[in-house]
């Protein structure tokens, strides 16, 4: 037999099979955010009925500044999802962002596009390259968020015209 100790906690040395404690933490933060992004799928994927806003709601139609066809959308659920997708660049209530997003409160920009133009302008963003982007800050498709759709976009334009 050799004088070599067994591995074991009592000894104090550790096993080699045997995880570390930071190692055991990170793979359960790593599975609480794989769940919660579960969760996050599921919420999203339900049908959209069960998030509609209430009765109360503003719905805006035929709003934009050349007459264009009019996409349409509720300002309710377009606040909801303003605020979790374009509010960390163009701030809270559309004020915008030293640096980062322009004001879209009040925009000469927003009252001069229809409501088609305008959501397809959030749908496809504004590189660094278009001569139209004056902040030097690239506006990411769909402001960053690809799980928006056409129906999203809708309501997005439908609460930019609240803030006009």
């Amino acid at each position: 037999m050799s004088d070599t100790p067994e591995p074991s906690a009592e000894n104090g040395v550790e096993s080699s099979s045997r995880p570390t404690g930071w190692l055991v933490g990170f793979l359960l933060a790593g599975l609480a955010v794989i769940l919660m992004g579960v969760v996050i799928v599921q919420i999203v994927g339900q049908d959209e009925e069960a998030f509609a806003a209430p009765e109360a709601s503003t719905t805006v139609a035929g709003s934009g500044g050349d007459g264009g066809e009019a996409a349409g959308g509720d300002a309710g659920a377009g606040a909801g999802v303003y605020s979790s997708t374009c509010q960390a660049c163009h701030g809270s209530d559309g004020v915008g962002i030293d640096g980062l997003g322009k004001a879209l409160a009040a925009s000469d920009f927003v009252q001069s596009q229809s409501d088609d133009e305008l959501a397809t302008m959030i749908e496809v963003g504004r590189d660094t390259s278009d001569p139209a982007n004056t902040t030097g800050v690239a506006m990411p498709p769909k402001g960053g968020n690809p799980a928006l759709n056409e129906t999203d976009l809708q309501h997005v334009v439908a609460y930019l015209r609240t803030l006009q």
